[in-house]
Formats: C-alpha cells, sequence, structure tokens
C-alpha cells in the first residue's frame, strides 16, 4: 500500500481565505504594439476576526494576484466580532469615501455590496448592515473600511484603558 504525502507549502496558507475584490488591466503604447499590465486588489481573512488586503501589479494576471494576496498577508489587522457581528456602528474614511459599518440581530446576514461584504466574510462576520457613501473606487472603499476596522473600539479594551472591569463598565 503506498503512502500519500501532502506536500503543502506552508500549513499557515491553507487557514486564509483569499477574495479577489478588482482585476484591472491596463496598456502601454509602444514602437512594437501595446504591453498589457495586470493590477490585482484582494483581500485576506481567517473568518476568525483577522483580515488584511493588498494590492499587486504585473505583467501577468496569476503573478499579480500572487503579489497582492502575499501583501495582504503582512498587513493583517484584527476585526472586534462578537457573536458575529460589530460592537458598535462606525464610519470610516478614506479620501472620498465613506463606508458606514452598523451591528445587526443575527439572521440578518451580511448587508454590503462588492468590497465590503469581500472584507466581512473574509473576517468572519455574518451579520453587519453596511452603507457605501462617497466615492465608490474599489481601492478607496476597501481603504475606508479598514479605516473602520481600525478605528473600532472593544468593550475590553476600553474597560482596561480606564481602569474597571466590564461589570463595572456596563453596570
Amino acid at each position: 500500500m503506498e503512502h500519500q504525502k501532502n506536500f503543502d507549502k506552508d500549513p499557515r496558507e491553507k487557514e486564509f481565505v483569499e477574495k479577489l475584490v478588482t482585476l484591472k488591466r491596463t496598456c502601454k503604447t509602444v514602437k512594437g504594439g501595446r504591453r498589457m499590465s495586470f493590477s490585482a486588489l484582494t483581500v485576506v481573512g481567517d473568518h476568525n476576526g483577522r483580515v488584511g488586503y493588498g494590492f499587486g501589479k504585473a505583467n501577468d494576471v496569476s503573478e499579480a494576484i500572487k503579489k497582492s494576496i502575499d501583501k495582504a498577508k503582512k498587513n493583517l489587522v484584527t476585526f472586534p466580532i462578537k457573536n458575529g457581528t460589530i460592537p458598535h456602528d462606525i464610519i470610516g474614511k478614506y479620501k472620498s469615501s465613506s463606508v458606514l459599518l452598523k451591528p445587526a440581530c443575527s439572521g440578518t446576514g451580511i448587508i454590503a455590496g462588492g468590497a465590503v461584504r469581500a472584507i466581512l466574510e473574509a473576517a468572519g462576520a455574518t451579520d453587519v448592515l453596511s452603507k457605501s457613501l462617497g466615492g465608490r473606487t474599489s481601492m478607496n472603499v476597501v481603504r475606508a473600511t479598514f479605516d473602520a476596522i481600525e478605528h473600532m473600539m472593544n468593550a475590553g479594551t476600553i474597560a482596561k484603558n480606564r481602569g474597571k472591569t466590564l461589570d463595572e463598565l456596563w453596570g
């Protein structure tokens, strides 16, 4: 009986979910014709509160996606999720884009469009309401969403910063 071995590069890579947000093709006209270039924006998450985004450019589609995924894995942030939703309302801003995130009761699902949905699903949130305001460029919307995530407060850290326990904070 033959034994099959699993030749994975790294066991940590399997824990991440990778979502492609946008893939763009650009052309540069040179003496010999048109030269194609690709840019990819991806979101990486572990369904457990860690999520990151990356942007990569290359002359090949697969190489651009690979670069963006590698950058996303280097830029992970923690997302405070409790019972599948976020702790409070927040508005994230980047340039002209704004993203409003609101907690929702269980069973609501993720009500978000495009880039925001990809981020919330990769982070592991199951019930969140969102509205994208202002600029609709996917890169700016992603950065506005991450601005909201970075400024989101967790009840435990608020209590610790104030020098109180959670019971004292909630009353």
